[in-house]
Formats: C-alpha cells, sequence, structure tokens
C-alpha cells in the first residue's frame, strides 16, 4: 500500500505550486488544480479503506499497515524519531473523513470564493491544511504527529485571518493560534514524559499492550499522582486545545471570521477533532495506565457540551450557533472515549465516539456549507434578518433540514445511530451521566430547529436584492453531503473501527434509543412552537429568565475572565513589574558597564597616540618606579 505516499505528498505539492505560481495566474485555474488534486486523494482514500477492510483482517482483527517507515532523528540507543505511515481502522477512517470534507470545500468555494482577493492563496492554504491533516491522522509515532499537529495550527491561523485587513479577523486567528499554542505547550511536556519513562514515541510499542514497555514508571508519582497520569493529562491539555473542550474553547466562536467553507472544514469536521483523535489513538494506554484521566475527560465532555449548548440556544449569528454546536458535539465524542474500555462490550464509549466523529463530520459540514448558501445569498450572519428563505433556496431549505434531523437525533438519519450509542455507553457508565447526555442531546434538537425555523420560515425580511439559490457548484455539495448524511448511519460502523480492531456488532438499546427520541421530538415541537411563527414567546422567556439569558448571551462572561486575568492580573502585576526590573535593573546594569567601558577607554586612549617620545618618557617613568619599589622593599 506504498501508493498511500501520493495521498500525503499530492496536497503538498499543490501547495507549492499554487504558493509559488505567478499571483496573476486565473483564479479558475488556481480552483481547478486544488479541487483535482483533492479528487484524486479521495479517490486513493476510498481505496486505500476498500483494500484494508478488505485484505488486512487476520483472525477477525484488523493489523496495522506500515507501507512508509524511515528514521530520521536518533537521540539514544531506543530514543528515536521516525517518519512513516500507519494504517488502522482509525487513520483509515480519518483518511476517507479529510479527503471527503475537504474535496467538497475545494468545489463548494470555486463558487464561493469567485471574485474574492487572494483566491490563489486561499487555495494554497487549503492544500497546506489539508496536508497538515493528512499527516496527522497517519503518523507513525507521537512526535511525527505533533509536527503535523503544529502545521494544522499554522495552517487555521493562516485561513482564519485570510482576511488579513479585517482587524476581527486578525484578532481572532491571533486567538486561536495563541490559546491553542498554550494547550501544546502541555501537550509537548506530556510527549517528553512519556517518551523519558518509556523510551520510545512509537504508536506501535505503545499501544501495543507490553507491559514491559511501562515498566519504569511503577512508583512514580508526584503530588499523589502517578508519572503516568501526569503524562497522560499533559497530552490531553493540548487535545483540549485543538477540540475546543473548556475552558480552552475561546477561540473556535471568534474563528467564523475566516471563509464560511473554511468553517466547515476545520472547523467542523476535521481540525477539532483532531483532540478526539489523539485521545483515540493512545486509548491503550489511557485505560489501561491512566483510568483516572480518562473518566476526567468524560466529565470535562459532559460539562463542555452542556455549556456549548446552553450559549448556542441564545445566539443570533448564525456561523456562531454552528460553532457552539461543534463544541458541544465534540463533548459528546470526548464523552464516549471517556466512558469507554477495552474490546468487546466494554468497547462500546470507543467505537460510538468514532462513528459519531464520522457522521458529524458530514452533516456538520452540510450546516456550514448551508449557512454560506444562505450568507451567499443574502450576505448578512444574523438570525434577526432572516426568514421565510425556503421558498428563494429550495435545495438549502432540504438539506439544511436533512442536516438539522440527524443532529437533533431522528431515525433513520445518521446522527441518530452514533449519538444513541454513546448515550447508551454513558447509561452503562452512569445513569446520572446518561440522563447528562440525553438532555444535552434534547438541548442539541432545541437550537438546531431554532436556527433552521429562523432561516427558512417565521417572517421574511426585506434584502438588498432577491435571495438566489446557489450555483451548482455550491449546490452539488451540500447534495453530496445530504445523501451521505441520510445513508452514513446504516454502516455497519462496528465491523471497522473498534477499541481492540475486532468486529463488535451494534445492538440498539431500544430503551434509550426511545428516550432520546421522544426527548428530541418534544424539543422539536418546542422549537416549532416558539420559532416557525413569529411569537412572543421566546421574549418572555427571556425576560423570565434574564439572567441567565444575559450570562449565555455573553457566552458566560469566559472571554471576559481571561482579559481580566490577562490584563489586570498578569499583565498590570506580573508582567509591568518584571518590565521595570529589566528596564531599571538589568538594562541599566549592562548600559552602566558600557558607559564605565566607553569611558575608561576614553581616559586610557592617549596611551596609544603613536607618539615615540611620548613611549620612551612612560617607559623610563615605569622602570624608574619599579627600580625604586625593588629598592624599597
Amino acid at each position: 500500500m506504498q501508493y498511500t505516499l501520493l495521498i500525503i505528498l499530492l496536497p503538498l505539492i499543490s501547495f507549492i505550486v499554487l504558493g509559488f505560481l505567478d499571483s496573476n495566474l486565473k483564479p479558475k485555474v488556481a480552483g481547478a488544480i486544488g479541487a483535482t488534486v483533492l479528487g484524486i486523494i479521495t479517490v486513493l482514500s476510498y481505496y486505500t479503506a476498500f483494500e484494508y477492510f478488505t485484505y488486512h483482517q487476520i483472525a477477525g482483527v484488523y493489523e496495522k499497515v506500515i507501507p512508509l517507515h524511515v528514521e530520521w532523528v536518533r537521540f539514544t540507543e531506543f530514543l528515536h524519531i521516525d517518519l512513516g505511515i500507519l494504517l488502522d481502522p482509525i487513520s483509515v477512517m480519518m483518511l476517507v473523513v479529510i479527503t471527503t470534507v475537504s474535496f467538497m470545500v475545494n468545489i463548494y468555494s470555486l463558487a464561493y470564493m469567485e471574485g474574492e482577493k487572494g483566491f490563489q492563496r486561499y487555495y494554497a492554504f487549503l492544500s497546506l491544511f489539508t496536508f497538515s491533516m493528512l499527516g496527522l491522522v497517519i503518523a507513525t509515532n507521537i512526535f511525527q504527529m505533533y509536527i503535523f499537529w503544529e502545521l494544522v495550527g499554522v495552517s487555521s491561523y493562516l485561513l482564519i485571518g485570510f482576511y488579513y485587513t479585517k482587524p476581527s479577523a486578525v484578532a481572532a486567528a491571533k486567538k486561536a493560534f495563541i490559546v491553542t499554542r498554550f494547550a501544546d505547550l502541555g501537550f509537548l511536556v506530556g510527549i517528553l514524559f512519556l517518551s523519558f519513562y518509556t523510551k520510545t514515541f512509537d504508536f506501535g510499542v505503545l499501544t501495543s499492550g507490553d507491559a514491559s514497555v511501562f515498566a519504569s514508571t511503577a512508583g512514580v508519582s508526584f503530588m499523589g499522582i502517578s508519572g503516568m497520569s501526569w503524562a497522560m493529562g499533559l497530552i490531553f491539555i493540548g487535545g483540549a486545545g485543538k477540540s475546543a473542550m473548556f475552558p480552552l474553547h475561546i477561540w473556535l466562536p471568534d474563528a467564523m471570521e475566516g471563509p464560511t467553507p473554511v468553517s466547515a472544514l476545520i472547523h467542523a469536521a476535521t481540525m477539532v477533532v483532531a483532540g478526539v483523535f489523539l485521545v483515540a489513538r493512545l486509548f491503550p494506554v489511557y485505560e489501561v495506565y491512566a483510568p483516572e484521566v480518562l473518566h476526567g475527560i468524560a466529565y470535562v465532555g459532559a460539562f463542555t457540551a452542556l455549556f456549548a449548548a446552553v450559549i448556542a440556544c441564545v445566539q443570533t449569528d448564525i456561523k456562531r450557533v454552528l460553532a457552539f454546536s461543534t463544541i458541544s458535539q465534540i463533548g459528546f465524542m470526548m464523552v464516549g472515549l471517556g466512558v469507554s474500555g477495552y474490546g468487546g462490550h466494554e468497547g462500546l464509549g470507543y467505537m460510538a465516539s468514532m462513528f459519531h466523529l464520522f457522521t458529524h463530520a458530514m452533516f456538520k459540514a452540510l450546516l456550514f456549507l448551508g449557512a454560506g448558501s444562505v450568507i451567499h445569498s443574502i450576505h448578512n450572519n444574523e438570525l434577526n434578518h432572516m426568514g421565510g428563505l425556503r421558498k428563494y433556496l429550495p435545495i438549502t431549505n432540504i438539506t439544511f433540514l436533512i442536516a438539522c434531523l440527524a443532529i437533533a437525533g431522528i431515525p433513520p438519519f445518521s446522527g441518530f445511530f452514533s449519538k444513541d450509542e454513546i448515550l447508551s455507553a454513558c447509561y452503562k457508565f452512569s445513569p446520572y451521566m446518561g440522563a447528562t447526555m440525553t438532555f444535552i442531546a434534547g438541548l442539541t434538537a432545541f437550537y438546531m430547529f431554532r436556527l433552521y425555523y429562523g432561516i427558512f420560515w417565521g417572517k421574511e425580511h426585506k434584502h438588498a436584492h432577491t435571495p438566489h439559490e446557489s450555483k451548482f457548484a455550491m449546490a452539488f455539495p451540500l447534495v453530496f453531503l445530504a445523501a451521505f448524511t441520510v445513508f452514513a448511519g446504516w454502516i455497519p460502523f462496528g465491523h471497522f473501527v473498534t477499541s481492540d480492531r475486532a468486529n463488535y456488532d451494534i445492538h440498539l438499546d431500544y430503551t434509550v434509543a426511545g428516550i432520546s427520541v421522544a426527548i428530541a421530538v418534544l424539543s422539536i415541537i418546542l422549537a416549532t412552537i416558539m420559532y416557525r411563527k413569529e411569537s412572543v414567546v421566546p421574549q418572555k422567556l427571556a425576560s423570565c429568565f434574564s439572567g441567565l439569558f444575559k450570562a449565555a448571551s455573553h457566552r458566560f462572561y469566559i472571554d471576559e475572565i481571561y482579559i481580566f486575568i490577562t490584563k489586570r492580573i498578569i499583565f498590570k502585576h506580573v508582567s509591568t513589574p518584571i518590565a521595570w526590573l529589566d528596564r531599571h535593573v538589568i538594562d541599566a546594569t549592562m548600559n552602566g558597564l558600557a558607559s564605565t567601558t566607553q569611558w575608561t577607554s576614553v581616559k586610557i586612549k592617549d596611551f596609544q597616540s603613536g607618539q615615540v617620545q611620548q613611549y620612551a618618557y612612560v617607559f623610563l617613568l615605569g622602570t624608574l618606579l619599579i627600580a625604586g619599589l625593588v629598592l624599597f622593599f
């Protein structure tokens, strides 16, 4: 399967070509290059999935295939950084997800970004992002993953700040970059801890189940917490930053300042699930050597899912509603991993989490691209300026509705199957966790249909021009992703991706499914009553719960808390004194040494006048002085 190297190299070549070609290249040519390359690697990814899942199963267990492996840097006899390609069920699944969504975004952007300044630069950045994300998921070792992890951060920075003349876009790009860099520092320290004790970066060794690899960690602890728990907890911080888990979520809503297709690509389907993929990749290590960290991941995910869902219920910018929805759904995936065990029935949560990652990628990309179609039509993001658009945008209306039904967990759409398995795993872990996640699922159905009715139903607003359906290049990805959303739930996902790489037959828990569907339907009915037609109910509820409504509208003031801590505490009471010390003590000392040296040099420079008489005079005085001292002593 060495042809899989092309899946990585082709987008890199596309980035280099588009980056170095004449900037006056026609936009259609740049778009054609980017979209064609993505089309080729998408076909290769699907073929890879077909070949892997057809021919690489031994005794009912999928084997790990390494088509490429080279040593890059060697530190010690045991510790070295390699570069290679690792194919196993989750990496192959991610290849399909990344290339499918990226290909649809490339096609969609041909029409959406038409006429935009920097069209060629945009497609170059898309190719760089795709290369980075693909390199991340096929990494054979954790340090190779970290390299591509940082490249993903650079790519997101470039794409979020694509409109670099717009101050809000520049601020959003910097915010995303800085927040995720702080998280990645934890990731790096965790990698160093892990490699110090295990003497390896290799995923194959780390997840092999060989207890001798972790023998040196026995008895190692700090502050009553084992060394492995510290290492795996720090590694999760990197994943929490990339996947926008509380309290590192603040960058994702602002990242909507980038072009809408970028939101679909980076912040809905691929980049934000990198943290989920990281935990899944190291799942055997978490489950065996740091189970308390794994349970902590479940609780962080549950709180994040609830927190983001409440905020999504009151947001008015349609892209930010979807951003908080993404945060909430990533929380579901983290919970699925956190409540899971290893293998068979105990591994239900793992399989469900990966299944939801797969289905969510498709319907969330569909939601963002649908939102882009709406914004492209009326040139406004605000829900308050929308309404009655279903008759102008019939394709967008139907496909958006399909995505809303999927994320709400309504059968037979894909989101129902994947979310139901997560809920089943949660109930097996704890009834309280199951009830909490079911409630959050109900909130999801409510805010998504609030969004749907606000856009396509209700009172129609006047616009500068008559809204119209999008061009074929934008409509085709909507229809394609909608078809995926309808049928993806019927894939026997447990036969492909499980925690122990063995087949697992999904059994629908009708009690859990019945409760979740009933709550989702009730939530949709409530949203229908409140938002399908103009109503005073939302305003009355906002007045009754004014405190909660105001706090949720301001994202519970988390951004303000960050600003207060950084500006009022760190900058004022830490940075300012350090700056004073730097200027008045350190700089003053160095400047004083320089001034003293300069003054001394001025005073003694006459000794080097070049006059022989002066040298003889000084020599004679020196000789007489030495002679006098000798005679005296």
